[in-house]
């Protein structure tokens, strides 16, 4: 699969903007047409239609956190984002406050699965009032010249490790879904050499540290396949008119195009509600759909060995619980990790990482203090709503504070 593929993806985005862009001056011109003049050809109907098509077809690019003030004890404060540390394949962000110059180090680690940080800005606003937080902001890989080099999951575990030497001794950490194998990874090295810089805390949302238990359409479809059908299927060459031209990457609207298919049902049913809230005028209620799926559909590359290794190493032959991982020439050993205090956190209808994947960590950690292991249930929540949401905000987060205060 060479440039072809972003070829046809690239000129089918360009037609789709064109055609966005008229839906969206349909509908605007359908609505300054005045009642009940516009009820006689369906006018709202049609209206709301375009608005739901010219959503679902706009181009996207990297969304912003915007995360411009925070509430602290009835007052509301400035918040300022800043880039702490560079390199080639992402950037440390950081979050501040007046409220938070002396509150718990809070290293929230984001998944490199074909979204970009900012679908954590639920996570990160949760966070915020009480935590001084900093985030792993990954870039596009299509947006790394080869002078960059490469990037794999042994260099997912550097970039962690750095990060964490560069926040400073006694941060907490937590990782939501895919990273939550590279964190325990890291952790776990960390551990083992004493680093001073080793987290007191790590929280694991949906994470598939080991994917036997339980598999997913997700584990299925990684399990399904030999590992050549993937290099041959799934990987392109990213095109001269780009500025990571040359690198091989997974891309991200591949990713989507897989994400979207798997859940077509309930996709499906959100557009419904997103077009019967605004044929309602219910305004708010079709804002939140828009949202969600503006984060949704902005999508990056990753790069084609990290993408590889983790479907090799995670899915397939389950190297880190089976204490095979190897990293830089020597085996990760979970039983290192002595006195990180672990949080694992499950959905009860999560259908990316299935029940006990998560909590497997629990058990592989097994010269850890049980006091220092905790695990919770989220029930009735899938695998978006343990990061974000009303559930995350009201149920799930104040558990991750508890573990936090009680190790700080």
């Amino acid at each position: 699969m060479t440039y072809m593929l972003y070829f046809a993806h690239d000129m089918q985005r360009a037609m789709l903007a064109g055609a966005s862009r008229w839906a969206d001056a349909t509908a605007n011109f359908i609505g300054t047409i005045p009642a009940p003049f516009n009820y006689a050809f369906g006018g709202p109907t049609a209206a709301s239609a375009l608005d739901v098509f010219a959503h679902a077809s706009a181009p996207r690019g990297k969304p912003k956190f915007g995360l411009d003030s925070v509430e602290v004890g009835g007052k509301t404060l400035p918040v300022t984002e800043s880039v702490e540390a560079r390199k080639p394949f992402g950037q440390l962000k950081h979050f501040t406050h007046a409220a938070n110059a002396d509150a718990p180090k809070l290293l929230i680690v984001a998944p490199m699965s074909g979204h970009f940080a900012t679908l954590l800005r639920g996570t990160v606003e949760r966070m915020l009032p009480g935590h001084d937080v900093w985030i792993t902001d990954w870039r596009d890989a299509r947006d790394v010249p080869l002078t960059g080099g490469g990037f794999d999951l042994e260099s997912y575990i550097d970039y962690i490790i750095e990060w964490l030497e560069h926040i400073g001794p006694g941060a907490h950490m937590l990782a939501v879904c895919q990273p939550s194998v590279p964190a325990y990874a890291a952790a776990a090295i960390m551990g083992a050499a004493n680093h001073p810089c080793r987290p007191k805390s790590l929280t694991m949302m949906g994470g598939p540290i080991d994917t036997r238990e339980a598999p997913t359409a997700v584990n299925d479809h990684a399990t399904g396949k030999p590992h050549d059908w993937f290099i041959h299927n799934v990987i392109a060459t990213v095109p001269p008119y780009y500025r990571g031209a040359g690198r091989r990457v997974y891309p991200g609207f591949l990713q989507l195009s897989g994400f979207m298919s798997m859940n077509l049902g309930n996709h499906m049913v959100s557009h419904w509600h997103m077009f019967s809230d605004l044929v309602a005028g219910d305004g708010e209620s079709a804002e939140k759909h828009m949202e969600f799926y503006d984060e949704y559909r902005s999508v990056c590359d990753m790069t084609a060995e990290f993408y590889l290794q983790t479907v090799d190493v995670v899915f397939q032959r389950h190297l880190l619980p089976r204490g095979l991982f190897n990293y830089r020439g020597r085996l990760v050993d979970p039983a290192a990790i002595k006195d990180t205090a672990l949080l694992a956190i499950e959905g009860e209808r999560d259908d990316i990482s299935g029940i006990g994947q998560t909590r497997a960590a629990l058990t592989l950690a097994s010269r850890l203090a049980d006091d220092k292991k905790q695990y919770f249930l989220a029930e009735g929540v899938g695998h978006y709503g343990i990061f974000n949401g009303s559930k995350w905000r009201d149920v799930i987060a104040p558990v991750v504070e508890k573990l936090i205060r009680d190790n700080d």
